[in-house]
């Protein structure tokens, strides 16, 4: 989830919660909103390297383990800024539900959260969300606004967050009927795969499903609302077309193919370069590891790898291309793809 939408939501929480408060408003709704963006403060791993933000983000400030000793952080620093002679108690609370909300809010996505760090890097992601989802967000927003209209209730506020909770049931209701399709496909196809889902932009019924045959997979995206082809609508923007156009009628779904180990000459190179340890941590984070490409140079050859999470249609942008190169028969360096054909060293 984009921090915006975070800290929208710790606000909306402080707002929901306002009667049991032994803080003022304004107070209780600064602190609801700063803790609830806390979390993606761990950005500045991207100033270091992309490798550790890949590797600490959603990390160790989305921890559940960790959430108590940052509410007592962020309480501190409250009762510090406002002199409250009463100390860190009061603020302690809502501190720790902004904190939570936004782990929540994250842990719907598919991006995957580190909640047990720093015991435990594994990641965890329900999918039912897409990482910028406009209708959860409008959803606070309408909440936030009807609670400026009417500050002596906390119902506004409340109900508001019982449908950001219907909201994200119903979308997971929606990823069971796109699981379906899968299931229907493959069965059809009468070759055995494991199916799952990845949440779309723009619209809640904007699905990829992908169907994995060992390390191969086949897959598509499906719009489960409509019955022909998208057709641009006046006043949509053009960007948001793109984005949501490329997902078809399940009956037109488009399969397409992605493999990690790709085909042909290139296969044993391909193998050789997966299985080095310098690309574990791509190993470790990536849920549907592909072959993006291979360069071969002279001296240099490159082994390009991607995540087929994060494909969208419509967009030429890809995230997380990472890769290993060598010299002639030297050895495995780790390397960013930048742009279509720069690369940025890891080592």
């Amino acid at each position: 989830m984009d921090t915006l939408t975070h800290a929208l939501s710790g606000a909306l929480l402080a707002r929901a919660t306002a009667s049991v408060a032994s803080v003022s408003l304004p107070r209780r709704l600064a602190v609801g909103t700063v803790a609830a963006a806390f979390p993606d403060s761990d950005f500045v791993a991207s100033f270091i390297s992309s490798l550790a933000y890949l590797l600490h983000h959603r990390g160790i400030t989305h921890s559940v383990v960790m959430l108590p000793v940052w509410a007592w952080l962020l309480a501190l620093l409250a009762a510090l800024v406002w002199r409250d002679p009463r100390g860190w108690r009061p603020y302690w609370g809502i501190a720790a539900l902004g904190i939570g909300v936004h782990i929540l809010g994250d842990l719907i996505t598919s991006y995957g959260t580190m909640i047990w760090a720093p015991i435990s890097d594994a990641r965890y992601g329900l999918g039912t969300t897409f990482i910028i989802d406009p209708w959860f967000t409008l959803i606070i927003l309408a909440g936030l606004a009807l609670s400026v209209a009417r500050r002596r209730s906390t119902v506004p506020a409340i109900a508001s967050l019982a449908v950001l909770v219907a909201y994200v049931g119903f979308q997971a209701w929606l990823k069971s009927e796109a699981i379906d399709v899968g299931l229907r496909h493959a069965a059809q196809e009468m070759t055995p795969a494991i199916v799952s889902v990845q949440p779309g932009p723009v619209s809640p019924f904007n699905w990829m499903v992908v169907e994995q045959h060992g390390s191969d997979y086949r897959y598509t995206m499906i719009n489960l609302l409509r019955g022909e082809p998208a057709k641009k609508v006046p006043l949509e923007p053009e960007f948001l077309y793109r984005l949501s156009a490329g997902f078809d009628p399940p009956g037109l779904a488009q399969w397409r193919t992605a493999s990690l180990h790709g085909s042909g000459p290139d296969a044993a190179l391909v193998r050789e370069a997966w299985a080095q340890p310098q690309i574990g941590f791509f190993r470790w984070f990536a849920q549907y590891p592909a072959l993006y490409r291979v360069d071969r140079g002279n001296p240099s050859t490159c082994v390009w790898f991607y995540d087929l999470r994060f494909f969208r249609p419509g967009t030429e942008f890809l995230p997380f291309r990472y890769g290993l190169c060598r010299e002639n028969e030297g050895r495995w360096r780790r390397f960013q793809l930048i742009g279509n054909s720069g690369r940025a060293a890891l080592d």
